[in-house]
């Protein structure tokens, strides 16, 4: 059903796409209840981290940001502002809602370094992906492979503990989120 692998080349030949639809910039501890009351009634959620990169050798930054979405509405948590406060950790251990990403291992460890939680409903995508013979495993790959499209990952290495992320910080964040979720969806129907 789904080709096994992508070349550079072939990816490169995709149409570029990214995420249209609403973004919410979660930056203050007030604006969290109204962010988990929608999340927490969706049963799928794209889930993904962004951590500003340090170029000094021996240094890792705190992770800044968390994206939750889906198709409709993606909410980008500024963690650096807001730390990870208990109804997000309520979310991230609820078993009934999936959280789905790519390389979601070292997402969760960085988020329990600033909150410790019980991490439930979370999926795998580069492990779900293999019962279908798909054999790459970055998100950028897979939304070539899955989807027919590729995406932008130049924001990846941009300051996400900025005052305030630009548009283009937003809709790349978003875009990852977003794109897991499309991933995970169309792997089910398939």
């Amino acid at each position: 059903m789904f080709q096994e692998t992508i070349s550079n080349e072939e990816l490169y030949e995709l149409p570029l796409k990214h995420f249209e639809q609403e973004i919410v910039v979660v930056d203050h501890i007030d604006k969290v209840d109204e962010a988990v009351e929608y999340l927490q009634c969706q049963e799928i959620l794209g889930f993904d981290t962004e951590t500003r990169p340090s170029f000094k050798k021996g240094r890792i930054n705190k992770v800044a940001l968390l994206q939750l979405g889906t198709a409709e509405k993606v909410f980008l948590f500024r963690l650096n502002k807001i730390g990870l406060p208990k109804p997000l950790c309520y979310l991230l251990e609820a078993p009934s809602i999936k959280k789905v990403g790519v390389a979601i291992r070292d997402d969760i460890k960085v988020l329990q370094k600033l909150h410790n939680y019980n991490p439930e409903g979370f999926v795998e995508l580069q492990d779900l992906v293999q019962d279908y013979g798909i054999q790459n495993f970055s998100l950028k790959k897979l939304s070539g492979i899955v989807l027919g499209f590729r995406i932008s990952k130049s924001q990846r290495l941009s300051n996400w503990e900025a005052l305030s992320l630009s548009q283009g910080q937003q809709v790349y964040a978003a875009t990852d989120a977003w794109v897991a979720f499309q991933i995970y969806k169309e792997l089910l129907s398939a």
